[in-house]
């Protein structure tokens, strides 16, 4: 298995890099949206990988982020999403959109990613809101960020927010940014509302 690959960008392709580890090329698939994020030909690279071990061959795909390659994981291990469609995913969504698309079962979001349909979208929500949940909780750092603790009340309060007429994403988003771990469902309410009201 291999970790990462640390070198220069020998080439950037469509959907994929070249970089140059000690005189041997490799040749790492990408998000798309990583074409104005990598360095530049010439400068050094970073890229966690997942490798992939196939009848015609070895398949290496790379992640600027120890999260983002986490996340392109938990989408293989969905029915249905192979490589193709994990970076299409992830080409179209930042890690903190995806996961709040995932959480607030966000499907139109997901849908936009090319190859993605409807029922492939409710499938990762479905198949990954559990997962990101429980992710979300082990990793966290800061409560406010993380839906993992008093659950109950965060839920009860994005309810709320979705029948004042608040789509469910922001509300989503709303409750992540503001509730803390000892936060009634009433405060976290309140705290949401003033952050959505000043968007």
């Amino acid at each position: 298995m291999i970790a990462f690959i640390k070198g220069i960008v020998d080439k950037v392709l469509d959907g994929s890099v070249i970089v140059d580890n000690n005189g041997l090329g490799w040749q790492v698939n990408i998000p798309r949206s990583y074409l104005s994020r990598l360095p530049r030909v010439g400068e050094n690279v970073k890229l966690y990988t997942h490798m992939q071990m196939r009848e015609d061959g070895v398949s290496l795909f790379g992640f600027l982020s120890m999260d983002e390659k986490q996340l392109f994981e938990l989408l293989i291990s969905v029915t249905g999403v192979g490589p193709k469609a994990a970076l299409s995913i992830l080409s179209v969504l930042a890690p903190d959109q995806l996961i709040i698309a995932i959480l607030s079962d966000d499907t139109l979001s997901l849908s936009k990613a090319p190859g993605i349909g409807k029922k492939t979208a409710q499938r990762v929500s479905l198949e990954l809101r559990d997962k990101i949940k429980s992710r979300e909780t082990e990793n966290v750092t800061d409560p406010q960020q993380h839906l993992g603790f008093n659950q109950e009340q965060r839920q009860d309060a994005i309810d709320a927010l979705t029948a004042l007429g608040y789509g469910r994403t922001d509300a989503v988003k709303a409750v992540m940014e503001t509730a803390l771990t000892d936060m009634k469902t009433e405060q976290i309410i309140r705290l949401a509302l003033r952050k959505l009201s000043g968007r």
